[in-house]
């Protein structure tokens, strides 16, 4: 299904020196804030307790914040969770109390103040759990990109590998960037989106790359610039439809999932748009930087009876 229809092929390539000089503006831009600033790390990677209370009524997470600050906890993060009523409290590693001692302190307090709370649920994340979650989200997004590495490289050329592996790391640097950058809370299911994120956009970058190597198969006499800005308009009704799919459920949960999956879509959300982004005005002009040409991006494989042909 083609939406949209082209009688002369989109210049993406021409504009490869602007995206570039914008993409390296942005990442370094992101790494200064990861290494001013760092992360945000939730409980999950800094070691804490996780709390889960429900009220009678709509709650008061201000309120809930003062009480809590009131028994020296200003640094307890407070959210809803699920509906109004339900809220979620991390707090960071005590070294004055253990967990339970601690979930107890702050029930108490919560208890003086509104009478109707309950107690959900109560996790305990020790800070080497937490320490071995981090160093084995790290691995699995290196063994993930060395992955994409290799099947584009076996699939195509190892130039392909190379190019959709910048630009698929372009995206996670920049959602890593903003997280930094706005210090929004770094827990797993981010980190989760971040992994889905090196394997959703490496999608776009294999379409685009088959679409190149197809048309060096019918575009005989052309280019290569010009076989690769032929790939990217024709697969521009396809990326429309996948993309903006995607993205109207992405935001939905947004908007609509609560603050349990707020900075898992959001997360989505900003790797989704750079992705398309980066597969078509990255991956492709990194791909001419590496000297790509004919006879390097696909072997056109004749038949025996094309080869009788005179």
């Amino acid at each position: 299904m083609d939406f949209f229809r082209f009688e002369r092929d989109i210049p993406f390539t021409r504009w490869g020196k602007l995206s570039m000089t914008f993409s390296l503006i942005i990442s370094i831009l992101a790494i200064y804030s990861l290494v001013t600033k760092g992360l945000n790390l939730a409980v999950d990677f800094t070691g804490g307790t996780v709390m889960e209370i429900s009220y009678q009524q709509p709650a008061d997470l201000d309120k809930t914040r003062k009480v809590l600050a009131s028994i020296g906890m200003p640094d307890a993060i407070v959210q809803n969770f699920g509906t109004s009523r339900d809220v979620i409290i991390r707090l960071p590693v005590k070294a004055e109390h253990t967990g339970g001692n601690l979930s107890e302190t702050v029930m108490t307090a919560l208890k003086k103040d509104d009478p109707s709370v309950e107690m959900r649920r109560v996790e305990f994340v020790g800070p080497q759990v937490g320490d071995e979650l981090l160093e084995n989200g790290l691995l699995a997004m290196l063994f993930v990109s060395m992955g994409i590495v290799a099947y584009l490289a076996f699939r195509f050329e190892w130039k392909f590998g190379v190019s959709c592996i910048i630009a698929n790391l372009h995206d996670v640097l920049i959602i890593l960037g903003c997280f930094s950058f706005f210090q929004w809370e770094f827990d797993l299911t981010v980190l989760a989106a971040v992994l889905a994120i090196l394997g959703y956009s490496v999608n776009e970058s294999v379409v685009i790359s088959d679409r190149i190597r197809e048309n060096f198969r019918k575009l005989r006499k052309a280019d290569v610039t010009r076989v690769i800005n032929n790939a990217i308009t024709e697969t521009m009704s396809r990326t429309v439809i996948t993309h903006g799919s995607t993205q109207l459920v992405v935001i939905s949960m947004l908007l609509f999932g609560g603050e349990a999956l707020h900075n898992f879509a959001l997360a989505l959300t900003i790797g989704i748009l750079f992705g398309i982004y980066s597969s078509i005005m990255i991956a492709s002009p990194i791909l001419l930087l590496l000297g790509a040409k004919r006879e390097d991006l696909v072997k056109i494989e004749r038949k025996p009876q094309e080869e009788a042909v005179p």
